[in-house]
């Protein structure tokens, strides 16, 4: 008789699950780009979901050339305002953090988050860093920006949420110069990804708090002969006899949710400032009204409404042709139900 198996439930390259330490992603990573400098990176809200109808324009699709039903995520992308530069340098122990140049005015809300640098001797900082780049030390450089969640309605905060974007480019000291020239200014999302280009959406997840194997892990429910006292959801062992304790990889009870999660290759549908061609009657379920430019994501992303997303470009896709969608009709209806 053959040996019955089955693939193992839940997979065990997110552990160990435990909750995030803060609702703003980190990127580790960034796409290698060798072109002229540009923001790898960009940050914005979640509204919700609706759909679209389009023209399938993926070659070799048995839709394509038809008109097709795409669900898409909507998020809210008000301007992001860049704070500060910083320059890193790496040896064999990592990054370090070399120096950084702060703007000459700062929004006085942003105090809120962080505390502002004073008696900051700026021409120091850039002399330093300058020196830095002759020297050729100076390994990666990134814009220290932050979001602006007072000119939005939907989301109940003002205070920024702060965040390293990666500046991108072959050469450092043409890199040096733009970031610069962004300090104290600010960006918007077409500066860093195309409409029909692809995007990596990373954000945290809907948190679920505790919960047990079956949920968490997708273990199977006990047989009734095999549940004793009822214990039906409980699983059948801890592990083997050796080693003498239990091993990680036993699915058992604990956090579930709240984690990051980033989902590779989402294209971006479309970018508009005019948020009224898009919105529902009565507003978005749990946000509301739409006030800053938005970006229709396809399909859904993770997190809850409300919850911040970064997107960045792309860096798990080969060359691909940047198509612009044509969009036929975009789905107004109330979702209030």
């Amino acid at each position: 008789m053959p040996k019955i198996n089955r693939p193992r439930r839940g997979s065990l390259a997110f552990s160990p699950r435990k909750r995030a330490k803060s609702p703003i992603p980190k990127y580790q990573s960034w796409p290698v780009y060798d072109g002229a400098p540009i923001l790898q990176g960009f940050a914005g809200y979640k509204v919700g979901m609706t759909h679209i109808v389009m023209v399938d324009d993926h070659k070799s699709s048995p839709t394509e050339g038809k008109e097709i039903m795409v669900p898409v995520t909507v998020i809210e992308v008000p301007s992001m305002k860049v704070a500060a530069i910083r320059v890193y340098s790496k040896d064999t122990y990592g990054k370090h953090a070399l120096a950084e140049v702060w703007a000459d005015q700062l929004d006085a809300i942003l105090g809120r988050r962080i505390t502002l640098p004073k008696n900051y001797d700026g021409e120091a900082a850039r002399k330093k860093i300058a020196d830095a780049a002759a020297a050729g030390i100076v390994a990666e450089i990134y814009a220290v920006s932050y979001t602006q969640p007072a000119m939005m309605t939907g989301v109940p905060k003002k205070v920024p949420d702060l965040m390293e974007i990666k500046v991108g480019g072959a050469d450092i000291a043409k890199q040096l110069d733009f970031a610069l020239g962004l300090l104290g200014k600010e960006v918007t999302l077409n500066n860093v990804v195309q409409t029909g280009s692809y995007a990596d959406i990373t954000a945290i997840t809907t948190g679920k708090g505790t919960q047990g194997a079956v949920k968490r892990w997708g273990i199977a429910v006990r047989k009734r002969k095999h549940s004793v006292g009822g214990k039906k959801r409980h699983i059948g062992t801890l592990g083997p006899w050796n080693p003498h304790h239990v091993r990680w990889q036993v699915p058992q009870i604990g956090q579930m949710g709240y984690q990051q999660r980033t989902e590779f290759n989402k294209r971006i549908l479309k970018f508009s400032e005019n948020a009224g061609e898009i919105m529902p009657a009565g507003g978005f379920l749990h946000y509301g009204v739409i006030r800053n430019p938005y970006v229709l994501v396809k399909g859904s992303i993770p997190g809850p409404v409300k919850r911040l997303i970064r997107i960045r470009p792309a860096m798990r896709l080969g060359e691909h042709i940047v198509r612009t969608p044509a969009i036929q009709f975009v789905s107004v209806q109330s979702k209030q139900g």
